[in-house]
């Protein structure tokens, strides 16, 4: 009785795992957000903005803006595909679950799950008998599955380094006045402190913006990694499960 119990609370602490994602990105974007706002009512965007005369800071934001966008369309996507994962499930544990593998496997939900249970259904088809090896199917899958999740360690090293490039660019304003610096000149050297303060401040403001925009778009991708590793660690259960057995005992009992 306590493995069975043991056995029906281990799916539902999944799914509620798997549900938790999209929810968990909107919590951090909520963050995000309320923390911007903070900023923005003490002026300390408008500061940076109007500091940085490179607009550096202001690309790396927007930059920003459009990954969590992108994330948020691979994060409902990663979500889709843990709830089909579930319904599969459910369908194929039933009594009569292996019907749904016939025609095709045209009963179960569309998404790539299924497009790979429908790949091993053909497999099958196409297989005289023997052991359906998924190793190359499951690879795929994969690849499917992670999408264009590389996108966030692409943008990620990008915002890393524009703000090191703001910081090169700041360095070079700052000292760009000091080989033409007349100490006995103080309207000069008056402007030239006011050059080098500039460059100082696309220096900071840039590096500070990089930093920044890159850790959070890390912990964004990492969630969204995480999301996409548990739903094929799912349809890997699954097929393991449920799937290819029922395939190989139609297999055997046609040959």
């Amino acid at each position: 009785m306590d493995a069975k119990v043991e056995a029906a609370a281990a799916p539902a602490g999944t799914d509620a795992a798997e549900r938790s994602v999209l929810l968990l990105w909107m919590i951090f974007t909520g963050l995000s957000i309320f923390a911007a706002f903070l900023l923005w009512r003490y002026g300390l965007i408008r500061l940076m903005v109007s500091s940085d005369r490179t607009y550096i800071s202001s690309v790396i934001a927007v930059l920003y803006i459009v990954t969590c966008i992108h994330c948020f369309w691979r994060t409902r996507a990663i979500a889709r595909e843990g709830e089909v994962a579930r319904s599969c499930r459910t369908i194929l544990a039933a009594p009569d679950g292996a019907k749904a593998l016939l025609s095709d496997a045209r009963g179960l939900p569309r998404g790539l799950v299924t497009d790979h249970i429908k790949s091993l259904v053909q497999k099958a088809d196409a297989q005289a008998k023997g052991r359906i090896d998924q190793t190359l199917l499951l690879r795929t899958l994969a690849d499917r599955l992670r999408g264009s999740n590389g996108f966030g360690a692409f943008v990620s090293d990008t915002l890393m380094k524009l703000g090191l490039l703001g910081t090169i660019i700041g360095f070079i304003i700052m000292l760009a006045p000091i080989a033409s610096l007349d100490a006995a000149d103080k309207v000069a050297m008056k402007s030239s402190m006011g050059l080098m303060s500039d460059g100082m401040a696309v220096a900071m403001y840039t590096t500070l913006a990089g930093l920044i925009g890159s850790i959070l778009v890390r912990i964004q991708y990492y969630m969204l990694d995480a999301a996409t590793q548990r739903v094929f660690s799912d349809a890997v259960v699954l097929t393991e499960t449920h799937v290819t057995p029922a395939l190989e005992r139609r297999l055997g009992t046609t040959s």
